[in-house]
């Protein structure tokens, strides 16, 4: 059996510090990469870890604005000088190490699509950090500087590898970054599910876009404490609806795990064989249109243990593998 799912580590991913009292902290990425590690052996010839590479500002700019960019190194750099974090609002911090980790993640969220798109992968999971789906075309928010799932939309479509994108964001955060980004946008279906309320405070069933986007944004508050089995209903009504009325020609998951049950930020009561049951049904559901390409890169998550226990989940549903 020949590999047909790549996961993406960027080494300097680990390395971005918010501190240890910060949520998106260091110990995320290495209870991810412990419990990716010890499912490998099921794994093997199937799933293939690869590293990633640096995103060019070129990349970066087709989203962000060159002032955001130029913001966000100017810390990074000050942060290296003074060898200190240095916050950029008070939840979200940049360390020495963090510019790296940033344009890494971008980066290799990019060469995932890449090989996805030229048919060296069906899938792929890119363990990103820091996150992304929060940032807007200027402002960096919510542990988030770039967005990296945004950047890989748009490096798709300037590269010819696809017209029509599909996001979906199942963070239990609603990704404001990426709906601003592509509210008035046609070519850009982004759906996402989320607590409501809850930070950032948007994504009201009301907000479908505008212009010539309006119809292709699609949001589905959830209410804390709703049951797996509803927000599983809820989920595959919402891709058979974005699907009944958007062919995309490839698929990009902001997967967020922070909608498990007993992560300190959410209200949410998720499983890990949710996670990959999901993962499989997004999969089939747009494998007539895109034969089932999809790239699904990290967000949130801040239960270090079930983080990674989702992660491998997802990891084997994007390889189609049973759960064990």
């Amino acid at each position: 059996m020949s590999v047909r799912t790549g996961f993406y580590l960027h080494p300097a991913s680990p390395l971005h510090d918010t501190g240890w009292g910060h949520p998106e902290h260091q110990g995320r990425l290495r209870a991810l990469a412990s419990a990716v590690g010890r499912d490998m052996l099921a794994l093997h010839g199937i799933v293939e870890q690869r590293e990633g590479a640096d995103a060019e500002v070129e990349d970066l700019l087709r989203v962000h604005t060159q002032e955001h960019v130029e913001r966000v190194r100017a810390a990074c750099l000050r942060a290296k000088a003074g060898q200190t974090l240095i916050s950029l609002d008070e939840d979200t911090k940049v360390s020495p190490a963090t510019w790296e980790a940033a344009v890494g993640s971008a980066g290799t969220a990019i060469a995932a699509a890449q090989a996805v798109a030229t048919g060296g992968l069906r899938t792929a999971f890119v363990a990103a950090r820091p996150p992304g789906h929060h940032a807007t075309p200027d402002r960096a928010m919510g542990f988030c500087l770039f967005n990296s799932v945004a950047v890989v939309a748009r490096w798709l479509q300037a590269h010819g590898h696809a017209e029509r994108v599909l996001i979906v964001d199942w963070d239990v955060h609603h990704g404001n970054g990426t709906q601003d980004i592509f509210y008035e946008d046609p070519s850009v279906y982004f759906l996402s599910l989320h607590q409501w309320p809850h930070w950032p405070g948007t994504g009201a069933a009301s907000e479908r876009g505008a212009g010539a986007g309006e119809g292709t944004t699609l949001n589905v508050p959830v209410a804390a404490g709703t049951s797996r089995a509803e927000y599983r209903r809820l989920f595959e009504r919402a891709v058979e609806d974005a699907t009944r009325h958007f062919s995309p020609d490839f698929v990009l998951v902001s997967s967020g795990f922070d909608a498990m049950a007993g992560d300190p930020l959410g209200g949410l009561l998720l499983e890990p064989d949710d996670m990959h049951a999901m993962t499989r049904h997004l999969i089939e559901g747009v494998a007539s249109s895109c034969d089932g390409r999809v790239v699904a890169l990290l967000e949130g998550g801040y239960h270090p243990e079930r983080l990674g226990l989702a992660t491998a989940c997802v990891l084997r549903a994007l390889a189609d593998v049973p759960l064990a």
